[in-house]
C-alpha cells in the first residue's frame, strides 16, 4: 500500500497587534533614561568645573628665585646672553617629576636683565628634538629679531638675535612661538623674564629693586597632574579656552613661599598660564599699589585690592608688610563673561598662589613715588586718535573671518605712522590681543576711558565677550618689507589654531614682499 507524506502544518503563531500606547510609553521611558542620564552628566560636569584651593595649599616650599643670566660683553660692545632649550626632569608636583622642557635648565629660564641703550645679543640654541623658537614678548627690535614662526630654530642648530635696547623700565618675557605648537612648548616649561631697566627712571631707586629679595618674580602656571603626579599636556576646557590646569606653580614651585625682609615688596606678576585668567589679591583685600603694566611704570601709583591678567600680561604690585606678619596672595574668580558658560572657563575658580611671610624686624623701605613715569604720548592731536585706521574682529579661532596664514601679510604698515586699532571679541568666550614689536595706549574700553592700571604701555589686552578696545600705537625704527610682525591671540590654542595675523611695516612708497623662513 503506498502513502502519501504530507508535511506538518506550521506552528500557530498569533499575529501581534501594533499596540501604540505600549511604544509611546516605552519611548517615554527610554527618553526619561536619556534625560536624566543627561542631566545627571550636566550636574557632574558642573559640579565639577569650579576649582577651590584656598585653604589647602601648605606652602611648604620656599618660593625658586630663577637666576640672573650670567652675560658678557663681546668685541662690538654687546651685551650677550646664551640660552639653551632642553629637555628635562622636573619635580613639580611634591614626590613626582615630570618631563619638562627649559632654558638653562629642566624646567623655566633665567632672567635675563639689561638697560636701556644697550646692545644686546643672545645666543639661542636647540637642543630638544624638535623645532622651536624664541619670541622676546613686549620688546621693540627689528622683525628678523622678533622671534615668531618664522624665526626658527632647528634641532642642533643655534640662533642669534641681536639689537639695542630703546624702552622704558618694564618687565618683559620670553618664550617659543613655533607656529602650531606654541601652547606645548610653554606649557612644558619654555619661559622665563626679561626685565628692561632705566638709569634715567628717578624713580627706580625709590622703589623695591634688589631682585630675588624685595623684588620678586612671580611666573604663574597652572599645570594638570595625573593620578600618578605626571604633569599631563592636550586637555581642553569644555568653555573652549584651551587646557586649564587645577594646580597652581610658581617659578616652578608648587605650594610657595617668600620670606619678607622689608616694609614694601615688589611682585612682578606674569601670566605664563596658556589659557587661564587670574584676578590677583589677597586674603585680607588689603590694597596693592599697581605700579606698573606691560610695558613699564605707570604715570603715578594705583591703589586697588585686586589686578586681572590674561595669559601674556604683566603687572608689578608694592605690598606694604608689617613685621611677623603672614598673608596669601590669591588668584579670584575672574570675569571672563560668558554667562553660565563662564564656568567653564575658570570663571568659578579660586586659588592660594603665594604665602608672604614677613620677618620678626623689617628694613625701612621708602616711601612710593606719588610720580612715576611720564603717561603714554604720541604729540599727535586729539582728532587723530578719535580716527580708527583699522579694525579687529575676534571669533571662534579666526581675526577678520580668516585664520594664519605663514605666506600672506594680512595687514601693512607706513614706518613712522601713529595708528588706531579698534579690536571688537564678538565671539561668546574671552580672547586675549597681542601686538609684536609695539607698545601701545589702550584709549578707550567700551567707549569709557581705561581703568587707571590700563593708563601706562600695553602690549597685550583682556576682552570679555562682546568687549571692544580701541588702541594707538607708533611703528618706528625698524622696516621690513619681507619679515613680519604677529597679531594674535595669547590663548596659546587658540593662536596654534589660526587665531593670528602678519602685519609688516614698510618705508613710505614700498609694499610688502614675499614672505619666508629667515634664520
Amino acid at each position: 500500500m503506498t502513502y502519501a507524506y504530507y508535511p506538518p502544518p506550521p506552528p500557530y503563531r498569533r499575529r501581534r497587534r501594533f499596540r501604540p500606547l505600549r511604544w509611546l510609553l516605552g519611548l517615554l521611558a527610554l527618553g526619561l533614561v536619556l534625560v536624566l542620564g543627561a542631566f545627571g552628566l550636566m550636574v557632574w560636569a558642573w559640579s565639577s568645573a569650579a576649582v577651590d584651593t584656598v585653604g589647602a595649599v601648605a606652602f611648604e616650599q620656599r618660593l625658586r628665585i630663577p637666576p640672573l643670566a650670567e652675560s658678557h660683553i663681546d668685541a662690538r660692545g654687546r651685551r650677550v646672553f646664551s640660552l639653551t632649550a632642553q629637555e628635562g626632569a622636573t619635580e613639580l608636583a611634591p614626590g613626582t617629576r615630570s618631563d619638562t622642557f627649559g632654558f638653562n635648565g629642566s624646567y623655566l629660564g633665567p632672567t635675563l636683565r639689561a638697560e636701556r641703550g644697550e646692545r644686546v645679543a643672545v645666543r639661542v640654541t636647540n637642543e630638544l628634538e624638535e623645532t622651536t623658537s624664541v619670541h622676546w614678548h613686549g620688546m621693540h627690535l627689528p622683525a628678523r629679531m622678533d622671534g615668531g614662526p618664522h624665526q626658527q630654530v632647528a634641532p642642533g642648530d643655534t640662533w642669534t638675535p641681536h639689537w639695542r635696547v630703546d624702552q622704558p623700565a618694564s618687565t618683559l618675557w620670553y618664550h617659543p612661538h613655533p607656529h602650531g605648537d606654541t601652547e606645548q612648548h610653554v606649557y612644558r616649561g619654555l619661559a622665563g623674564m626679561f626685565i628692561l631697566d632705566d638709569p634715567d627712571s628717578r624713580a627706580g631707586d625709590r622703589l623695591p629693586h634688589e631682585y630675588g629679595v624685595d623684588d620678586i618674580p612671580v611666573v604663574v602656571q597652572d599645570k594638570d597632574f595625573g593620578d600618578d603626579g605626571e604633569m599631563r599636556e592636550g586637555g581642553i576646557s569644555l568653555g573652549g579656552t584651551g587646557m586649564l590646569g587645577d594646580t597652581l606653580v610658581v617659578n616652578g614651585t608648587y605650594g610657595p613661599y617668600v620670606e619678607v625682609t622689608s616694609t614694601r615688596v615688589r611682585l612682578r606678576l606674569l601670566n605664563a598660564s596658556t589659557a587661564r585668567v587670574y584676578d590677583f589679591g589677597f586674603a585680607d583685600d588689603r590694597d596693592l599699589a599697581v605700579i606698573g603694566s606691560d610695558g613699564g611704570l605707570l604715570p603715578a601709583p594705583v591703589r586697588q585690592d585686586r589686578v586681572t591678567l590674561s595669559p601674556g600680561e604683566r603687572a608689578e604690585v608694592v605690598v606694604t608688610m608689617s613685621p611677623g606678619e603672614q598673608v596669601e596672595l590669591r588668584s579670584y574668580p575672574p570675569d571672563v563673561g560668558a554667562g553660565l558658560m563662564g564656568r567653564f572657563a575658570g570663571g568659578s575658580d579660586s586659588f592660594d598662589v603665594l604665602h608672604l611671610r614677613a620677618a620678626d624686624r623689617l628694613t625701612p623701605s621708602p616711601a612710593l613715588p606719588e610720580v612715576l613715569a611720564p603717561a603714554p604720548d604720541f604729540a599727535v592731536g586729539e582728532d587723530e586718535l578719535q580716527q580708527v585706521d583699522r579694525r579687529f574682529e575676534l571669533s571662534g579661532r579666526s581675526i577678520n573671518g580668516t585664520q594664519m596664514d605663514m605666506s600672506r601679510v594680512d595687514e601693512t604698515v607706513e614706518l613712522g605712522d601713529t595708528e588706531v586699532w579698534e579690536v571688537h571679541n564678538r565671539d561668546g568666550m574671552h580672547h586675549s590681543f597681542h601686538v609684536h614689536d609695539v607698545q601701545f595706549q589702550v584709549l578707550s574700553v567700551d567707549e569709557d576711558a581705561p581703568p587707571p592700571d590700563h593708563r601706562g604701555w600695553k602690549d597685550t589686552i583682556y576682552l570679555r565677550p562682546g568687549s571692544t578696545m580701541r588702541i594707538a600705537m607708533r611703528f618706528s625704527d625698524y622696516a621690513d618689507a619681507h619679515v613680519p610682525y604677529m597679531f594674535h591671540c595669547h590663548l596659546l590654542s587658540h593662536e596654534d589654531s589660526g587665531m593670528m595675523g602678519q602685519f609688516a611695516v614698510v618705508r613710505p612708497g614700498e609694499e610688502a614682499g614675499a614672505v619666508g623662513h629667515q634664520h
